[in-house]
């Protein structure tokens, strides 16, 4: 997997950016809930791979990549970023664009994401 910093103020989801989107639940038994992703990577057929966000704390767990607070959270809570768990998602399913994150942040995130899967 090739990942990408390209953000592009287009209302599009793009590599670099948190959008938000509909993410199942761990248990993948139909439920989920609307929340903020970081999209890494543009798929050739079209889809986009993303790693979600919580604003629940983490300190200590590799798993889970600091990236502070920024526009996606209205009440300013700081963010991790889970790299466990890597989503495939459609274009047509995101939301809304809350905000390009910087690439010194979205870098943190892809280096943690290429030590665990290899990706270049």
């Amino acid at each position: 997997m090739r990942t990408e910093y390209s953000p592009a103020y287009d209302g599009d989801p793009d590599p670099g950016e948190i959008v938000w989107t509909w993410v199942p639940f761990e248990e993948n038994d139909g439920r989920g809930k609307d929340r903020p992703v970081l999209v890494v990577a543009r798929e050739r057929g079209g889809t986009l791979l993303a790693v979600q966000l919580s604003s629940k704390q983490h300190d200590g767990d590799r798993d889970w990549v600091p990236i502070g607070s920024g526009p996606w959270d209205r009440s300013g809570r700081a963010s991790w970023v889970d790299v466990e768990r890597v989503l495939r998602l459609h274009e047509d399913g995101m939301r809304r664009e809350a905000c390009a994150l910087d690439r010194m942040r979205f870098n943190s995130v892809v280096h943690r994401l290429r030590e665990r899967y290899g990706w270049s």
